[in-house]
């Protein structure tokens, strides 16, 4: 089932013109949300900062805003059946609407963490890292190149081996008694769970410190993680790299902070 150009449609497949731009050249913006409380409008859905995500990319592309009472018709019609929505943007202003179910053992991973490996190799650097594009191909490499060798996750880098963020979500570190997290003019994607998190860390009188995270700064990390808008925040228990393997504690103090906002 996926809602795509105005209809529903009860199939597993999608006709497009082999001249589509989104086949050709993966020419599409898109946002993944959770629907939580069964609603768009509950605050940890985010619905509207979705759209406004989708609308920072399609203004300096140059490409029409789709029909939003319609993208949101989808969206309500989708969501009676899968707790995740990915929302996709043609150049045109078509949407598609597709869904799916939470990541399996995702309890478990919050709970333990996960292992992430470093993708040093310039390979898996993203094209526009500031934009959701359908072109999402050195991050989905930089995964499958992180599960060949056991790991759940992996983390992209820059010419000068910053850390920026992983291939699914936005990177967390805690040190010196507060959360730290790559600022966006690094290079990475302004996460709706990043800034969501940003704002409840802002309630909590604990900010978030927005450096870059080079090789002195990730050295006296206590503990990390990743965000994104489905699986929340997930530790990351072990890093690995070239040259060395780090270990992080998946029951740190520091989470409960970032924990707060899905506690109401």
């Amino acid at each position: 089932m996926f809602f795509y150009n105005g209809n529903l449609h009860d199939s597993s497949t999608i006709e497009l013109s082999i001249a589509d731009p989104a086949l050709l050249y993966g020419a599409t913006v898109f946002t993944t949300l959770r629907v939580y409380e069964q609603s768009l409008d509950s605050p940890l859905t985010a619905w509207q900062a979705h759209c406004r995500r989708l609308k920072s990319s399609l203004e300096p592309f140059q490409w029409p805003e789709p029909d939003w009472e319609r993208v949101r018709e989808g969206a309500e019609l989708m969501m009676a059946s899968w707790p995740v929505l990915r929302i996709s943007i043609f150049p045109d202003g078509r949407e598609l609407i597709i869904g799916r179910i939470l990541p399996q053992e995702l309890a478990i991973r919050q709970e333990v963490g996960v292992k992430a490996w470093v993708a040093g190799d310039s390979l898996f650097r993203r094209s526009l890292p500031t934009h959701k594009t359908g072109n999402y191909l050195s991050a989905w490499l930089a995964l499958q190149a992180a599960q060949r060798q056991g790991c759940q996750e992996a983390i992209l880098i820059d010419g000068q081996g910053n850390w920026l963020e992983t291939s699914t979500g936005n990177l967390w570190g805690w040190r010196e008694g507060r959360w730290w997290t790559p600022p966006i003019e690094v290079g990475i994607l302004p996460g709706v769970m990043r800034s969501q998190l940003i704002n409840c860390l802002n309630t909590q009188d604990h900010p978030a410190i927005l450096e870059p995270w080079t090789a002195e700064v990730v050295s006296g990390f206590e503990a990390l993680a990743y965000s994104n808008s489905v699986v929340e925040v997930i530790p990351l228990a072990e890093v690995f790299s070239e040259n060395q393997t780090r270990l992080y504690p998946s029951s740190h103090k520091g989470f409960s902070q970032l924990r707060q906002i899905f506690l109401g």
